[in-house]
């Protein structure tokens, strides 16, 4: 259904031995450097360079499109043929979307839509590994029409029972320029804020970003994007982060391609921090699969991951499975129970190097 459809979720969280995820994305283990860890949070995706919190369904967000300008003046055409290449955290996502999401314990999310602008959400988790408990979170969403499926501004947030905030704020402040504001509290406490600003051109896209800034003490990150396409089909780019705190300084430079075929798309990301490459592979409208590889310089690391999603539309089954080289297999089945406005979920990783198993069980009404 869409965004503003009365929904109830119930799904887990991690199994395997993963460190908490930085509020910030982006900035990966150089943020996560800078600042106290944040509370754990369950991996959802949102639109741009943020996280969106647990329990939220975020409005489309789709591309800006190009300038109205430009139409119509001769010797412009070979130039605006390019597409834009999209955000740099987009690169390696089409592979992600394949991999299943690692799940845990039990979470019931109830969304509820009060109006066409307006969506509130209470979230209770149920976990025997991580902390049990509940959070309220509402999202709104204004009026300003910027295409057929988006509006403008979002404001999304999220508080638990212990009081810490997740909150963002998504703006278009015209037709190319689209800025962000993220913050996290944890127990009344600031932990992380971020706020970067995006301009999308008909052929490339550029993105700065300013994560935890302090002028006292002197330390902060400041991380820039540069995307361009340079025929339909290639996408080349760039990634510099600058991150300085007492006693530290530093920058770490990567370098991004995208190749994207007719029914796939392989990627590539090299850097100071080590290598990432992946590969989406779309055999039909009922199969996709994805391999992902990566390195680490720092970790002195290296992983595979191999997964795949079968789609059956007319038995609304949806199943992804994965398959790594630390020997751990995962699995999720997601089942819709047509015509009743319910869904049934189900997720189990193994691990079998540690000899450990997970499981979970959900349930999506609305």
């Amino acid at each position: 259904g869409k965004f503003w459809n009365q929904r109830c979720v119930v799904y887990c969280q991690s199994l395997s031995d993963c460190s908490n995820v930085s509020f910030f994305p982006i900035m990966g283990s150089v943020l996560a450097a800078s600042s106290p860890n944040p509370p754990p949070a369950s991996a959802s995706g949102g639109a741009g360079l943020v996280t969106v919190p647990p329990g939220f369904t975020m409005p489309p967000v789709s591309a800006v499109p190009p300038s109205s300008g430009t139409q119509g003046q001769p010797g412009t055409d070979a130039e605006s043929s390019l597409p834009n290449p999209g955000t740099f955290e987009e690169c390696h996502r089409k592979c992600k979307e394949v991999f299943p999401v690692q799940m845990e314990g039990v979470r019931l999310v109830v969304n509820k839509g009060l109006s066409n602008h307006f969506q509130v959400s209470h979230t209770i988790t149920l976990s025997t590994l991580g902390d049990s408990g509940y959070r309220f979170g509402a999202t709104y969403v204004r009026s300003k029409q910027t295409g057929p499926a988006e509006s403008f501004p979002v404001m999304v947030g999220d508080m638990d029972n212990t009081g810490s905030l997740n909150a963002q704020i998504i703006h278009q402040l015209a037709s190319r320029i689209r800025t962000k504001v993220a913050l996290q509290t944890q127990q009344h406490k600031f932990v992380n804020w971020q706020c970067d600003t995006e301009y999308r051109g008909d052929d490339f896209t550029a993105a700065v970003t300013l994560g935890n800034p302090d002028v006292l003490v002197g330390s902060g990150i400041l991380v820039a994007h540069y995307l361009q396409s340079l025929s339909p089909a290639l996408v080349l780019g760039g990634e510099l982060v600058y991150h300085r705190r007492p006693g530290e300084e530093g920058t770490v430079t990567s370098f991004v391609g995208r190749y994207t075929g007719s029914n796939y798309v392989a990627t590539l990301t090299v850097g100071g921090a080590g290598a990432h490459a992946s590969y989406y592979h779309k055999a039909n409208d009922q199969l996709q699969i994805g391999v992902e590889f990566e390195a680490s310089t720092r970790m002195q690391d290296t992983s595979v991951l191999f997964g795949y999603q079968l789609d059956v539309p007319k038995a609304n089954l949806l199943f992804k499975g994965s398959l790594d080289s630390n020997w751990v297999v995962g699995a999720t089945l997601e089942k819709k129970l047509v015509p009743l406005p319910l869904s049934l979920a189900l997720g189990a990783f193994l691990n079998h190097r540690k000899n450990k198993f997970q499981c979970g069980f959900g349930i999506t009404i609305g």
